[in-house]
């Protein structure tokens, strides 16, 4: 896979999230629970928003164990009225310094494009394209309005116009994975590329063994959340000043190409 490395020897060391609010959809499990776990154990409080109320709260109850300062929410986040009810439920931590957007399904496995029922499409895409834009639109507002923070989107390399996202199949995952990784570059430019003091950028955990991917998947879901505590952790400028690579799909803390 051709991979784009960048230049990070200039930035500072990584910044300290003791204290910051993380919000993760998608985060009662998997990927987006891995990652709640290791910026928890940095001192951060995570919320993890959840479809499932009783799993949320019992994930955010396993990291408290831990001794995590950690807050479980239900909401189905491709009905944005259930994700406006979890903001004002939320209070200020709706307001996050840091917003994971993990919540995600796989499409049937035969679900080429001449295959898939509308049913599966939209199921698919209201989860993956919409959900994202609710809580990005829902939960980014203060940040951006703060001009400070991290916006980090779970796609996947499937999702590319490169690459592994050139094989067909699975099209309604494939084509919400790439207009996730629109949505974000999108917003990365509206934002004037992290000049604005919030990076955004969307990363491929790659397969990773969660409820998606599966148990014999290669990877564990700590090693798929590494490049999402990266993300959320790096300075947004270097020592000299300049806003840092942002607005870009990384994989394993590089660079790969949309």
């Amino acid at each position: 896979m051709e991979r784009h490395a960048c230049d990070m020897s200039t930035v500072e060391r990584e910044v300290d999230v003791d204290g910051k609010v993380v919000l993760i959809t998608g985060g009662s499990r998997g990927i987006g629970f891995a990652a709640a776990r290791e910026l928890g154990l940095r001192g951060a409080t995570v919320v993890l928003l959840g479809l499932d109320p009783e799993r949320a709260h019992t994930a955010a109850m396993e990291l408290e164990k831990d001794g995590i300062d950690a807050v479980g929410v239900h909401a189905d986040v491709s009905d944005v009225d259930a994700v406006t009810r979890a903001a004002l439920e939320l209070g200020s931590l709706a307001a996050p310094d840091i917003l994971v957007v993990s919540a995600g399904v796989m499409s049937g496995r035969m679900t080429k494009t001449m295959r898939t029922e509308s049913d599966e499409w939209h199921r698919v895409m209201s989860i993956n394209l919409d959900g994202a834009f609710h809580s990005i639109n829902t939960f980014a507002k203060g940040m951006i309005e703060r001009r400070d923070g991290r916006i980090i989107t779970v796609s996947a390399c499937l999702g590319r116009f490169s690459g592994p996202g050139t094989s067909g199949g699975l099209a309604p995952y494939r084509v919400s994975k790439a207009g996730v990784n629109a949505l974000t570059r999108n917003l990365a430019a509206e934002l004037q590329w992290g000049a604005r003091g919030v990076l955004v950028d969307a990363m491929c955990p790659n397969h990773t063994q969660t409820d998606m991917g599966g148990p014999d998947a290669p990877r564990t879901a700590a090693v798929g959340a590494d490049t999402i505590v990266w993300l959320a952790t790096r300075p947004d400028r270097n020592l000299a000043g300049e806003v840092v690579p942002t607005g870009l799909l990384w994989e394993d803390r590089q660079v790969v190409p949309w």
